[in-house]
């Protein structure tokens, strides 16, 4: 018998990642890693990006999309119907200013 993981080990090596590309993925996420943690996170997000080349080179040519796992089965929903009333006015009541219906806030953004 022939070991597949090993042959697809030599026909798609694991890709690793560099520190830069892991100090750089940090950089965007706004993470501020402590030199020591950059080969845990080199490892873990590695072992990932390989996990989803896997699922990639899975063969699904004869699978057909499904909208729900349990085939014959549909999900249970309520009515739609208002269930509540409206209180709007009530609401803007508390509320500091008010505009057309609208509440009003002070601008942020210049």
């Amino acid at each position: 018998m022939y070991d597949f993981a090993l042959f697809f080990s030599f026909l798609f090596p694991p890709m690793s990642l560099t520190r830069a590309q892991i100090e750089s993925i940090a950089h965007l996420a706004r993470l501020e890693l402590e030199p020591a943690e950059i080969p845990v996170y080199q490892e873990s997000l590695s072992r990932i990006i390989d996990l989803v080349g896997q699922l990639d080179r899975a063969d699904t040519a004869g699978a057909a999309p499904m909208a729900h796992p349990l085939a014959g089965l549909t999900q249970r929903l309520r009515p739609d119907a208002i269930t509540e009333q409206d209180r709007h006015q009530l609401y803007q009541a508390n509320a500091p200013q008010v505009a057309a219906g609208l509440y009003l806030v002070p601008k942020v953004i210049e």
